[in-house]
């Protein structure tokens, strides 16, 4: 849906055509609900954006043309490794290769592939509709200009990718969330909290500050530069968390341009008093 709102013919496949079909019926029926509700994504009608989507179960049919394949099938190592060894004989040196997986390493699903310098993992968010970072993985010899077409083709659909220079287990958005997690089951366990309130603490605290910054971001506006870290560096070590862990350089974190929002020393020296 998301392509086809930027104006981009899309394929469907999968191996059985009632799913095909099951699809595609599914997709009609959101679409017109998102047009009626004043939601539906892109400049275009749901008619038109629907008769950009097609569906098929041959697999040649499905990737001939292709600049971008994304594959969805459950998350198991064995049956995307089956799926992207068909795909590597069949594609040309164009078509970008990518896994939606959300903890799977490019390492095991790519290696070994003639075309792995056009892999990586793009994991969107779950729903991806309304929630846009998609996470760029890389295989070690996947080619930057891989990357940089998928960044620059995400960026025109209306997500919002970000480059993770290495692959690491659970990549940034799930490691961040499993260490909430993690100390969120901590805090009711001890009887710090009740899951009630600690879901309260999510959804109407930090959850409604991270929705519009980030907590690098959100530590450079508190004090500027290395002010924040010599200022709460004594809190953030007797407040170590779930592991009991503060990495060594929070002394001295780069905060400064965290993204495309974030600003430095020299931008906020220029804002008014608070």
């Amino acid at each position: 849906m998301l392509f086809a709102s930027a104006g981009f013919k899309v394929k469907l496949y999968d191996i059985e055509q009632r799913q095909v079909t099951y699809a595609l019926d599914s997709i009609r029926k959101e679409m017109k609900l998102l047009e009626q509700s004043g939601s539906l994504k892109g400049s275009r009608g749901a008619e038109e954006q629907l008769s950009l989507i097609s569906g098929c179960s041959d697999i040649r049919e499905a990737v001939e043309g292709a600049l971008h394949v994304q594959e969805c099938v459950p998350e198991n190592l064995e049956l995307k490794k089956q799926l992207f060894a068909q795909l590597d004989g069949i594609v040309g040196d164009q078509v970008v290769l990518s896994s939606s997986s959300s903890c799977l390493l490019p390492t095991r699903l790519f290696s070994g592939l003639v075309h792995v310098k056009q892999c990586l993992v793009a994991h969107p968010v779950n729903p991806p509709y309304y929630v846009p970072l998609v996470e760029l993985v890389p295989h070690p010899e996947t080619a930057p200009a891989t990357v940089d077409r998928t960044y620059a083709l995400m960026r025109k659909i209306g997500q919002s990718p970000v480059r993770l220079t290495k692959e690491v287990d659970g990549f940034a958005l799930n490691r961040l969330q499993y260490a909430i997690i993690s100390e969120a089951w901590r805090l009711v366990e001890e009887g710090v909290v009740s899951p009630g309130d600690l879901d309260l603490v999510m959804s109407d605290g930090l959850g409604m500050r991270y929705a519009f910054i980030g907590p690098l971001e959100t530590m450079h506006l508190n004090a500027e530069e290395t002010v924040s870290c010599r200022r709460w560096r004594p809190v953030r070590h007797s407040q170590g968390g779930a592991e009991g862990k503060v990495p060594a350089g929070s002394t001295h974190l780069p905060v400064a341009r965290t993204g495309g929002r974030g600003r430095d020393a020299a931008d906020t020296a220029k804002d008014p008093p608070a």
